[in-house]
């Protein structure tokens, strides 16, 4: 390696001497073989490729294999993605139709909720039918009954001044002798 770097920092030494020496004269083709360092060029490009071969071919070799290990790591990644890709969607499946399921189940206690809450309104409601009907009827028997009273009250009273005006004594004696005679026979 050391020689290839003295061979290249000689060759650019004399190309650039050349150079300096054909000068001002502008552009021009030199056609000396040994000016224009083409057996330096040449004796390089062959140093070059008899020690750089086998460096640039292990270079190479290792290069090959690190791009194989990576392009095999990346497609193990990728079956492992798409492995854990069709894992979640199978997860996904089962959250969904268990989602399904228990909206269907929520849906069907409402239903059978909402049924009973009917169910149980309209039984509270004649309930209380029934209870407003026989209180009305309980109200009405005891509007009867002090009616009743009141009659019989008045009724009393009435038969009680009549008796204490048309009573006398000559009249409760007929009346005893005649409950008397009523029992006596």
């Amino acid at each position: 390696m050391k020689m290839f770097l003295l061979l290249a920092i000689e060759a650019t030494v004399d190309a650039s001497e050349a150079a300096e020496t054909a000068g001002e004269g502008g552009f021009g083709l030199n056609f000396n073989i040994l000016e224009t360092n083409l057996i330096n060029l040449a004796i390089v490009i062959g140093l070059l490729i008899y020690f750089g071969r086998g460096f640039l071919g292990k270079m190479l070799v290792e290069r090959r294999t690190t791009i194989a290990a990576a392009i095999q790591d990346a497609e193990k990644r990728r079956k492992d993605a798409v492995s854990a890709l069709a894992m979640q969607q199978q997860k996904l499946a089962q959250a969904q139709a268990e989602a399904e399921r228990i909206k269907a189940t929520a849906e069907k206690n409402a239903e059978v909720a909402r049924d009973a809450v009917l169910s149980q309104a309209a039984q509270d409601i004649q309930r209380l039918r029934d209870a407003a009907a026989q209180d009305t009827t309980s109200d009405q028997e005891r509007a009867i009954a002090d009616l009743r009273r009141q009659v019989t009250a008045l009724a009393l009273q009435r038969v009680e001044s009549q008796l204490a005006s048309r009573l006398n004594d000559s009249v409760q004696q007929q009346l005893v002798d005649r409950s008397i005679a009523l029992i006596g026979d």
